[in-house]
């Protein structure tokens, strides 16, 4: 994809270009008009002029330039007389009429166009600066070519002409600067506009009012792409929520009827198998509420959440046999912005977690600091081959699990606009660490995004 502003610049450039040889032909043009044998004197002197060579030892010699040989070409009645001092040296002397003068002139030098003697025609005369005397041409009958016309032009006012082509530069590279620049700025603009766009709310457009005329159509295919992926996300977490709403009656019949099971061992198994199902549907639901409503915050007491979280854990802790305990930091009530009911669903995915993948732990604690809350174990953490935790990822095949638990709890930090962090040691245990943005205020300088990290 070739560089919006190389390819303006050179379009300017091209333009520019254009429109400078335009208007030069349009000035020679306009020069030929309004003195048009005064303009063929003075091209047809400056070719005669190119082609003179004067040589006081071996006269005057008219090199057989292109120039002369096109002039020649084109006049079929041309005639010239050049003179140096007492040297002279004529062409086409048999169609030369009498002129008004004798030879060698000895007039001022510049250029005339002057009656011949029998006043029927005229000639040119010019009288050029040659070393230490003057170049005297006389020419008559000459037809000149535009582009020999031209290239006289520009040779008897280059400076002007440069002058000209100087302006014409400048001008192409300010206006390239100038539309680059607002090119640059009406992009970014746009950019700003769409990065202001929230990911939990995609719905929202780019407003046309604010865009350049030139991007509106882009703008306008960005915001129905925009719509028609929100409607796909939407219609997602709809089926999302519909399937796990279908899925509850169904469960709710096969538990009862696990309870008509005589087999211990079968029923035991069965027991276990609805467990799970009806653990990654209530995830479902969970996660599809969490992304089809926005949240409203409220002070929580993490402290006293926290307890009743482990409360409820205790009997599986007991069963499991490991020791459930909570240490705070700080004394008192800690207390954080959120929805109660989902930080309690983040906080109890991560006990439920430690207690069961957490192979070999014998302790759970729950650490308490402002703003955050750690849960950490002493199992064998997790191995060295996992460089990182993946949504809908046990973290251990063996393990009963959706995989839903850490996904939930990601989207219930980052609908807080907190963090949650995962930090775990082979053979030293693993710690989850809820953390809220009173902890990054409390600590200036952090900040999270709901991102997952191992070490």
């Amino acid at each position: 994809m070739k560089s919006i502003t190389r390819t303006l610049t050179l379009s300017l450039s091209v333009a520019a270009t254009a429109i400078f040889l335009v208007l030069l032909s349009i000035v020679m043009w306009l020069d030929v008009a309004r003195e048009r044998e005064h303009t063929y004197c003075q091209a047809a002197a400056a070719i005669l002029n190119r082609a003179t060579v004067v040589d006081p030892s071996h006269g005057l010699t008219i090199r057989s330039t292109d120039s002369i040989g096109e002039l020649k070409s084109t006049s079929p009645n041309l005639w010239y007389v050049v003179s140096y001092d007492n040297l002279i040296k004529e062409f086409g002397g048999e169609r030369r009429p009498a002129l008004p003068f004798s030879l060698p002139y000895t007039g001022p030098i510049g250029f005339s166009v002057l009656n011949t003697l029998d006043q029927n025609s005229s000639f040119c005369l010019a009288v050029v600066r040659r070393g230490a005397s003057e170049l005297v041409m006389m020419i008559g009958g000459a037809q000149v070519g535009f582009g020999q016309i031209a290239k006289s032009f520009v040779v008897r006012n280059l400076f002007s002409v440069f002058l000209l082509a100087i302006a014409f530069a400048l001008t192409v590279a300010t206006g390239a600067f100038l539309s680059a620049r607002f090119v640059a700025r009406s992009i970014e603009r746009v950019t700003r506009l769409a990065l202001a766009i929230e990911p939990t709310a995609p719905q929202t457009s780019i407003s046309l009012d604010e865009v350049p005329v030139e991007l509106k159509p882009l703008v306008s295919a960005l915001n129905r792409a925009f719509h028609e992926i929100d409607a796909y996300i939407q219609g997602q977490r709809r089926f999302l929520g519909n399937a796990a709403h279908q899925l509850r009656t169904p469960l709710t019949l096969l538990r009862s009827k696990i309870e008509d099971v005589t087999e211990p061992a079968l029923k035991a198994e069965l027991v276990r198998d609805v467990r799970r199902l009806s653990s990654l549907v209530s995830a479902m639901l969970d996660l599809a509420r969490l992304q089809n409503h926005a949240i409203e915050k409220r002070p929580i007491d993490l402290t006293a959440l926290t307890r009743d979280v482990l409360a409820d854990f205790s009997p599986s802790a007991l069963d499991a046999g490991i020791e459930l305990s909570l240490e705070q930091v700080e004394e008192g009530t800690l207390v954080v912005q959120g929805v109660e009911a989902a930080v309690r669903s983040a906080l109890a995915n991560l006990v439920g977690n430690a207690l069961v993948h957490a192979h070999g732990a014998g302790r759970v604690v729950a650490n308490l600091d402002r703003g955050s809350v750690s849960i950490c174990d002493d199992g064998a953490g997790i191995s060295r081959s996992s460089e990182r935790i993946e949504l809908f990822q046990t973290g251990n095949p063996s393990k009963e699990g959706s995989g839903l638990g850490l996904s939930i709890v990601q989207e219930i930090m980052a609908a807080h606009g907190g963090t949650l962090i995962i930090k775990s040691t082979p053979g030293r245990g693993t710690t989850a660490s809820l953390r809220f943005p009173e902890a990054s205020e409390a600590t200036p300088g952090e900040s999270g995004s709901g991102n997952v990290e191992a070490t």
